[in-house]
């Protein structure tokens, strides 16, 4: 599935051409996957872009939400958004396979874990036991 973002270059007849899928989003919304998710995301310079216009959290969120566990999310963009990025998923607890930079531009590698708090844990413990 190719997600064009909504003020990018209109590039979706070319995608149709090949005999892929495609849409148009706005990543600062919730994107509709039900009733899958995905194992592989690549973001182009998508989350620098959409720095200014939203929250990069909620974006981060979002596609740990579409993301499957163990997933990999590949993200080539400018080294100030790949570092800030890299703190937000090592934050929740993924696994960085690989980060690259030359000159300003830098390449992210991550995979979501399968990592879960030790203090639910417990509580689902305790009240299986009650």
């Amino acid at each position: 599935m190719n997600v064009i973002t909504v003020d990018s270059p209109d590039t979706l007849p070319i995608i149709y051409e090949r005999g892929l899928f495609g849409i148009y989003h706005d990543w600062c919304e919730s994107f509709s996957t039900y009733p899958r998710s995905y194992d592989l995301l690549h973001a182009d310079h998508l989350f620098s872009k959409f720095k200014t216009r939203c929250n990069l959290v909620a974006v981060v969120v979002e596609v740990d939400r579409i993301l499957r566990p163990e997933g990999k999310l590949i993200v080539r963009d400018n080294v100030e958004t790949i570092n800030e990025l890299e703190n937000l998923v090592r934050s929740m607890q993924w696994e960085i396979r690989l980060t690259y930079s030359k000159d300003k531009e830098g390449l992210l590698c991550v995979q979501k874990s399968m990592w879960r708090p030790k203090e639910c844990e417990t509580i689902t413990y305790a009240i299986a036991k009650t």
